[in-house]
């Protein structure tokens, strides 16, 4: 039997503001709060809220029948906490369904994967720990950042004790097979792979709208057909996308949310089921091992790396960055890891881009994608220097990991031995106040042995006198 897996993700660009030369070593301050605030209200107003809304009664009308898959980037959950936290409280109604399985991904939505693993298993686990505080669910499944994989990626996703990944249907991975099986990493047997259907996908996401497309207006009925008319014994079907393409993408005004609507009622009728990624892991078996030596992703025709890291400026940008990962990681200072999280964000890399793309880059504040260097390189020089400046560049990373860990160590012995004070004086302080009640005890039971004054006898002589 067939079955869907709808998957959504979850991210919110963060905004640096205009940050001059002049600027690097006076203010540490990065972001336009005016712009993050305005865009993530614009998104929740125009596309989450309304999805969501309807994904829930969806869920409802289907009596468990229909299901889904959401990732949230840890820097989108930060942002929805501060700016729109009424969708967040959505996607835990959504959780409490049963039917919504939500995924792990980096932290930052960044290219960890790409430069530094510890670094990137450090923002997994940062990810999952957001995602069990909220929804209650330990994640099985990896998402990475645009679905970026390789072999290696795999390795390091089975050593983080992942049952799945999710990655794209490209041609030139796959050659004559289908997107529509279950595969497994060629080095890593155990992690299945779940392929996304770039065709059908992108019919939703980026062409449902379009009046110059040949399929348009795309109709749910004959789109659960598609997938019916699919062999026999090809099980599987990936519709992977952005929620922002229900709403931003495609706007409400095209009727997006009604075709969705509509596709569980179609899908049903034709003995389709929908399964979250987990249970396409455990109920499928894999056909055959996935050889992708390269770096795949979901972006441009290309299928690679090259819109975040195609040209001299993006790749100079990415090498500081990464240059100072050891040491952010090992420093572990809280300030510094929130701009490090924000400065990873994969979309200050794209918005230097100088490729020609189908698909449009809003690059905010910047005029071109050399302006958006050169920003990006004035903050990231600051943020450099505050890194030196706590822990200067003479010390190598052995030597400051070996510093930091005997910090926290005698950190850690000082707080033990205070904790073992305040039991100690507790205890004086109790037994003082024992001692205290027990005399007060003791004095009140004692007999008085103060005597009081005899009374005067009157004699003879006294009466006969006054007489």
């Amino acid at each position: 039997m067939k079955t869907i897996c709808l998957y959504f993700e979850i991210h919110q660009v963060i905004h640096l503001r205009r940050y001059r030369f002049f600027d690097i070593g006076t203010d540490h301050y990065y972001y336009d709060n005016y712009e993050n605030e305005r865009s993530i209200a614009d998104i929740v107003e125009r596309s989450y809220m309304p999805a969501l809304d309807t994904l829930h009664q969806m869920i409802l009308d289907g009596g468990k029948y229909f299901k889904l898959a959401f990732s949230l980037s840890g820097v989108g959950i930060e942002s929805l906490e501060q700016y729109a936290p009424q969708v967040l409280e959505k996607l835990s109604q959504l959780a409490e369904t049963g039917c919504v399985e939500f995924l792990a991904e980096p932290y930052s939505h960044g290219l960890a994967s790409l430069a530094n693993e510890e670094s990137f298993k450090d923002e997994v686990k940062r990810q999952c720990k957001k995602i069990e505080e909220y929804f209650n669910q330990t994640p099985k499944v990896l998402r990475n950042s645009s679905l970026i994989y390789s072999n290696d990626i795999g390795v390091l996703a089975t050593q983080m004790g992942f049952k799945g990944m999710l990655t794209e249907g490209a041609k030139h991975v796959l050659g004559w097979k289908s997107p529509h099986y279950l595969y497994h990493c060629i080095d890593a047997p155990k992690l299945k792979l779940l392929l996304r259907d770039i065709t059908m996908s992108d019919d939703i996401s980026l062409r449902f709208a379009n009046t110059e497309w040949e399929g348009y207006p795309l109709f749910a009925d004959t789109f659960v057909d598609r997938i019916a008319a699919l062999p026999d014994e090809e099980q599987f079907i990936g519709l992977f996308m952005d929620l922002t393409a229900l709403g931003i993408s495609q706007p409400l005004s095209s009727n997006i949310l009604d075709f969705l609507r509509a596709i569980p009622v179609y899908a049903k009728q034709r003995g389709i089921n929908f399964s979250t990624p987990t249970e396409v892991c455990m109920k499928m078996k894999s056909i055959s091992p996935l050889d992708v030596p390269d770096i795949l992703s979901w972006m441009d025709e290309e299928r690679d790396v090259s819109t975040w890291l195609g040209n001299p400026m993006q790749r100079e940008a990415f090498e500081k960055l990464y240059s100072v990962a050891d040491r952010v990681r090992i420093t572990n200072d809280p300030r510094l890891n929130q701009d490090w999280d924000y400065l990873q964000a994969s979309n200050n890399f794209r918005f230097m881009s100088t490729k020609s793309t189908n698909v449009g880059i809003d690059r905010g504040i910047y005029s071109s994608p050399f302006d958006a260097f050169t920003n990006y390189m004035n903050i990231l020089g600051d943020f450099i220097n505050r890194v030196n400046n706590l822990y200067p560049e003479e010390i190598d990373n052995d030597e400051l990991n070996s510093l930091l860990t005997t910090i926290r160590n005698q950190g850690e012995e000082i707080e033990m031995k205070e904790k073992e004070i305040s039991r100690l004086q507790a205890k004086i302080e109790e037994y003082e106040t024992e001692q205290i009640e027990s005399s007060s005890k003791s004095i009140s039971r004692k007999p008085s042995t103060r005597k009081s004054a005899p009374k005067k006898k009157s004699t003879t002589k006294e009466s006969s006198s006054k007489k």
